[in-house]
């Protein structure tokens, strides 16, 4: 063993490979993105299969078709992908595996990144299936070993549930050494067993149900699990939050008794008895929602033990919102009657600059936005702007301001859709990236095809999925591990779609990306508009500009409508931050006095 700083989503990643997985898919999300994206680097050299998929089902599929092939598998996303996975994910756990299978799904809570804060181990209990949760990288590493352990002991596939601290955080790990040696060999034995008929379901489902009590009798001598007793106060903490428990205790100088659950689903129920009973008062404390603090109350009921258990309940632990040592302080102190908690005095730090939502400079795509409002105005046209998930939801903030909506991955194309049934009067308009295209919106792009409605989609395609750290997908033409791939052609799909009405531009481009807009909004019934530039972010270099003061007008259309970064007031005069500037030279071909002018290259 050699020991490496790691990243936790790196840590879990050499956990998988440890443990000898063979096949990895996953769809990036904050904050889980760098878990297969780190699979994918080291499955150049080690040979097993990497791949970025078009969203979580696939990817939870092609994992589950390799588990059931005897091959281990692990499928990664954050919380909100797995309801796109939900219904594979479900009937799986009736159906089983046989090679082990890991589904990490990274929450948020906070949220940092994202629609909800949604806890991914009420969907473990939903689906009936165990989960494990971190609370270091270490342990994050040597949970995702034991999952593919556990996995294959019981049959069923196992639930990695890190949080967003666990994920990112780093710390020094021990990495094995020895070459990546898979398990065993896929071969898939044909059965009716995996064949998810009713009568297969119905006689599957008395049997998953059983396995949750094994489960429990196996968590219950798991050494992620720690019991300590210091007397007749106790505080039980799921995951991460043992850290912030054990770090508040210490200032404090208490000595309280302590449970640490890292199987938080299904809970080990017998661990937990023997702690309650040892104990007077319990105050639990865990992040998101109280998975294991209601599991705790109805343990202590089905016992008949009769003993003060406090957490979210009693509003002692916040239900809501990312914990930290601060949060965990104050629960503990009131629990434990304590009037003032020493805290060492801190020095303020200095006030960090105010940065709003806002696109990257030279973003191609705020092009898109601020010529497709432009269009809207000169055509005179009463339209909705139904946004998606990813970079161009900041699309709604001014001065761009053309998102009325964002609800999920793909659902802007639907949403449009629906809306148009209800308000034929008005034009309504998708906008989605590249990426979210391929994730879900094809399949409204379809439906509304199919049902000749009439909307307008604008497919925002900078290459890449950029919001995430740039992982490729199908219209990049590159694989997961960097290797060619085929390219799946986005004008070519549309068109396969049923679409009459398709037109392609480049969005820096004034007139171009104005003729191509009208045209598609004017047409009646289901048009698309690709808006094609690469992301500035991967497009370094290219020209430089500057507003020339004696030519400048002061219209305002460079820093007042446009709001690219790069360009403020000095002086109260425009002017261009040529560190900035990613060179898209769109502000030249829009100002209407001819001010800005090309100053030179990047190096």
């Amino acid at each position: 063993m050699a020991l490496q700083v790691l990243m936790g989503n790196e840590a879990m990643a050499y956990g998988a490979v440890e443990a000898g997985v063979q096949v990895a898919a996953g769809y990036p999300g904050t904050p889980s993105s760098e878990i297969l994206a780190t699979l994918a680097r080291l499955s150049r050299n080690m040979g097993f299969y990497a791949e970025w998929s078009v969203n979580e089902k696939v990817a939870l599929e092609v994992a589950a078709g390799a588990a059931l092939a005897g091959a281990r598998s692990v499928v990664t996303m954050k919380q909100v992908g797995l309801n796109v996975a939900a219904d594979p994910l479900m009937s799986l756990a009736y159906l089983g595996v046989k090679g082990g299978m890991v589904v990490v799904s990274a929450d948020d809570p906070g949220p940092h990144s994202s629609q909800n804060e949604q806890d991914t181990r009420l969907f473990g209990r939903f689906a009936k299936l165990p989960v494990l949760d971190p609370a270091t990288p270490a342990e994050a590493k040597a949970m995702m070993r034991e999952a593919f352990e556990l996995s294959e002991r019981t049959g069923l596939p196992v639930i990695l549930r890190p949080t967003t601290r666990v994920c990112h955080a780093c710390q020094e790990v021990e990495v094995a050494e020895a070459p990546y040696a898979p398990v065993r060999t896929a071969y898939f034995e044909k059965s009716l067993d995996w064949v998810i008929l009713p009568r297969t379901a119905a006689k599957k489902h008395p049997l998953l149900n059983a396995k949750q009590e094994t489960l429990a009798r196996l968590f219950a001598e798991s050494p992620f699990n720690r019991m300590e007793i210091a007397g007749r106060v106790g505080v039980i903490a799921g995951g991460l939050s043992d850290n912030y428990v054990r770090e508040v205790l210490e200032a404090l100088g208490a000595e309280v008794s302590l449970l640490k659950i890292g199987t938080p689903y299904p809970l080990p129920e017998k661990l937990v008895v023997e702690f309650l009973r040892q104990v007077d008062r319990v105050l639990v404390v865990e992040e998101q929602e109280p998975v294991i603090e209601e599991q705790v109350v109805a343990a202590a009921y089905r016992q008949g033990l009769t003993l003060e258990i406090v957490g979210k309940r009693g509003g002692f632990v916040p239900r809501e919102g990312e914990l930290n040592v601060d949060r965990v302080a104050a629960a503990l102190r009131r629990f434990l009657g304590l009037e003032a908690f020493p805290v060492a005095e801190r020095p303020t730090p200095p006030e960090l600059p105010l940065r709003g939502p806002v696109l990257c400079a030279g973003c191609p795509h705020r092009a898109s936005f601020y010529m497709l409002r432009q269009a809207v105005r000169e055509l005179g046209v009463d339209a909705v702007f139904n946004g998606d998930i990813g970079c161009y939801t900041l699309g709604a903030f001014p001065p761009l301001e053309a998102v009325d909506t964002c609800l999920c991955m793909g659902a802007s194309v639907s949403m449009a859709a629906g809306m148009q049934r209800a308000e034929p009067g008005r034009k309504h308009i998708a906008v989605l990236g590249d990426s979210t295209f391929f994730h879900n919106g094809i399949p409204g792009l379809i439906d509304a095809v199919y049902n000749q409605t009439d909307i307008t989609v604008v497919i925002l395609d900078n290459r890449t999925t950029a919001m995430t750290g740039h992982q490729p997908h199908p219209g990049t033409g590159r694989t997961a591990g960097g290797e060619p791939g085929e390219t799946v052609d986005i004008p070519a799909l549309v068109r396969a779609c049923g679409v009459r009405c398709l037109v392609e531009a480049d969005p820096v481009i004034p007139t171009a990306a104005m003729r191509a807009l009208k045209e598609a909004i004017s047409f009646t019934g289901p048009a698309v508009v690709i808006m094609r530039h690469t992301c500035a972010a991967l497009k370094r270099g290219g020209p430089r500009f500057t507003v020339n003061a004696a030519d400048c007008e002061d219209c305002g259309t460079c820093y007042r409508d446009l709001g690219c970064p790069a360009i403020f007031l000095e002086d109260g005069r425009p002017s261009i931050v040529t560190d900035k500037c990613a060179g898209c030279g769109f502000c030249l071909r829009l100002c209407p006095s001819k001010a800005i002018t090309r100053v030179g290259t990047a190096s």
